[in-house]
């Protein structure tokens, strides 16, 4: 049975759909029937039979155009942005027409800095295929693109028109990529949700084999505790920056690797246990919670060795984070059982000591 939420506040509302057949007619039609026309994005890394469904239902409402990137965190360039852009241009794209986002975070998070962007704002919705993006970037309305200096460090708050979370989608993921997405269920469970994290503690192995149900449960309780979080703080003033836990370092570890030696929820999984490890030497939570911690995220296999990297090659993205506030970087730890706090007065020292194993 499908299952529905809401995010965002007053008339920036938006209804979230999840279910095993999302992606419909009904539920598809209804948000393109006032438009006409949509400019589905996607990458050459969603299987064609999710974007032939999409389109074909599309064509019912709306004059279809398309443009596929090349799979990959490249592809959220200042250069894709700018050939999006002027597409819609060439295209004659107005305000009443919509964007469709099909595909991972990368895809939804470009498609709506371009929708943000495009003649002050148009409508764009999102239909997520990985997990990843499921739980995570399809909602809240944060968009961006990257540049050099880092990764998201361009883009804007910018709510969709709404969200289609297709679960039998995710059959299609390797399962490297359905794991990494994990990382980020794992993330609510530790900062809020502590139903999620007996969900995850229990069933390692249906979710792991993505048990239909618990899958959607999974799902719906990641997506509902971000909900009340953003619903709070919609950019990032405040508790917002709770969403961040193991980000900071997380994208610290992508960005040195240029995005192509791990995946994004696998350096999450590897900035969560770092900041556990701050967290454990600034005292905010025990050694038993600790191990606790780790337990559950190498249940799910998730590689935490951190002795590779190099606090110093760290340091220049770590100090470039989005969570500076007047020169001083806040870190969002943990402070005990399914419970994160906001913090800007540590000890550096950690920040080195927890990058050894």
């Amino acid at each position: 049975m499908a299952k529905e939420i809401f995010a965002g506040i007053k008339n920036l509302k938006y209804k979230i759909i999840i279910s095993r057949n999302a992606i419909s007619k009904k539920n598809l039609g209804h948000i393109l029937k006032e438009h006409n026309k949509a400019l589905i994005i996607s990458d050459n890394g969603v299987p064609l039979d999710i974007t032939k469904k999409v389109k074909s239902i599309s064509k019912n409402y709306s004059k279809v155009f398309s443009v596929v990137l090349t799979k990959g965190e490249q592809a959220k360039s200042i250069q894709n942005f700018q050939k999006i852009l002027n597409f819609l241009a060439e295209n004659n794209f107005d305000r009443t027409d919509i964007i469709v986002a099909v595909g991972g975070g990368v895809v939804g998070d470009i498609s709506g800095y371009v929708a943000s962007a495009y003649l002050r704002g148009i409508q764009f919705i999102q239909i997520p295929t990985t997990l990843l993006a499921q739980v995570d970037s399809s909602v809240g309305g944060k968009t961006a693109i990257n540049i050099s200096a880092g990764k998201n460090l361009v883009g804007a708050f910018y709510n969709p028109k709404g969200v289609l979370i297709d679960t039998s989608v995710l059959k299609s993921l390797p399962e490297r990529e359905y794991k990494a997405g994990l990382a980020e269920v794992v993330k609510y469970g530790l900062i809020k949700n502590k139903f999620l994290f007996s969900l995850l503690k229990d069933n390692p192995q249906k979710i792991m084999l993505m048990n239909k149900n618990l899958i959607e449960d999974v799902i719906f309780e990641s997506i509902k505790t971000k909900a009340e979080i953003v619903s709070k703080d919609e950019k990032e003033n405040g508790i917002r920056a709770l969403l961040n836990f193991g980000h900071t370092f997380g994208h610290a570890i992508e960005a040195h690797g240029k995005y192509k030696k791990i995946l994004h929820g696998e350096a999450v999984a590897k900035g969560m246990f770092i900041a556990s490890k701050i967290s454990y030497l600034e005292g905010h939570i025990s050694k038993k919670y600790l191990k606790v911690v780790k337990d559950l995220l190498d249940t799910y296999g998730f590689d935490l060795s951190v002795s590779q990297y190099q606090y110093r090659d760290l340091k220049p993205f770590i100090f470039r984070d989005k969570k500076i506030r007047s020169g001083r970087l806040n870190l969002v730890l943990l402070g005990g059982p399914s419970k994160a706090i906001i913090t800007s007065s540590f000890d550096s020292n950690n920040l080195k000591k927890s990058l050894a194993n």
